[in-house]
């Protein structure tokens, strides 16, 4: 019989990765700001989701800002304090990504991360996807000892980057987890495994929810020149973490 298929929630909130656990996630990676393809969380959420699912898996995403991989010194500080915290209060890992200005690995800045980490799990994300070479990225990220790596294949998503993948998968044999995440669906999740043979899938899969407070006046927008409805948000629902885990598995 085939093994379950380990899957791990893309989560924004507190709700989310609760919503996600009622549903049977394995775990999770808890993130902010989903817009900007997730930003390190804040404190509370995560005190707030081991309270309440104490044996869930949480990875914490410790990210400073959107926009590229390349972070000045002062970001870099914050992000090995954020993942101090994180770890001493209950994460049992982190993800985070650094490459330099030419997007090649930045591999002093990894060695210095892991040494924050120590035995908790590492996850260098999807900055691997911006890479120029991926098998020379992953050969340096099983020597320095990373856990797994998040990708889409170097591809806007999985199925785009399915064959990439599965070379992955394969050049990695067993030395590194490659875990496939973006654009996998529970339409598409068993064949995601099949041309793979991957053994975890990531997927972010939310509803839109309205909340109309902020409707009185319109004209008002919180954040960029993007403007996006201030009358709704995205959720997890634990019955779509249901749905996907049931397909991945049939």
């Amino acid at each position: 019989m085939t093994d379950p298929i380990l899957f791990e929630a893309c989560c924004g909130s507190t709700a989310d990765a609760l919503a996600a656990w009622k549903g049977g996630a394995n775990r999770v990676e808890l993130n902010s700001d989903m817009f900007h393809g997730g930003l390190t969380p804040t404190l509370g959420s995560l005190l707030t989701v081991k309270k309440h699912a104490p044996d869930l898996k949480v990875m914490c995403m410790v990210r400073p800002r959107e926009g590229g991989f390349c972070y000045t010194d002062v970001e870099f500080e914050t992000m090995l304090a954020d993942a101090r915290i994180f770890l001493d209060n209950g994460a049992d890992g982190i993800v985070f990504g650094f490459l330099h200005e030419d997007a090649t690995v930045d591999t002093d800045r990894v060695k210095a991360m892991l040494d924050v980490i120590g035995d908790h799990e590492s996850v260098f994300h999807r900055a691997i996807d911006v890479v120029p070479d991926v098998m020379t990225a992953l050969d340096q990220l099983i020597e320095l000892g990373v856990t797994r790596v998040l990708t889409s294949g170097q591809k806007p998503t999985v199925p785009e980057g399915i064959f990439t993948i599965k070379a992955m998968i394969e050049h990695a044999a067993g030395r590194i987890q490659i875990l496939p995440g973006c654009g996998i669906t529970p339409e598409n999740a068993q064949w995601v495994r099949q041309m793979t043979g991957t053994t975890m899938m990531h997927a972010a899969l939310t509803r839109t929810v309205y909340d109309r407070s902020a409707m009185g006046n319109p004209s008002i927008y919180f954040g960029g020149c993007v403007y996006p409805p201030e009358d709704r948000y995205s959720v997890t629902a634990s019955e779509d973490i249901a749905n996907f885990v049931a397909s991945a598995n049939r």
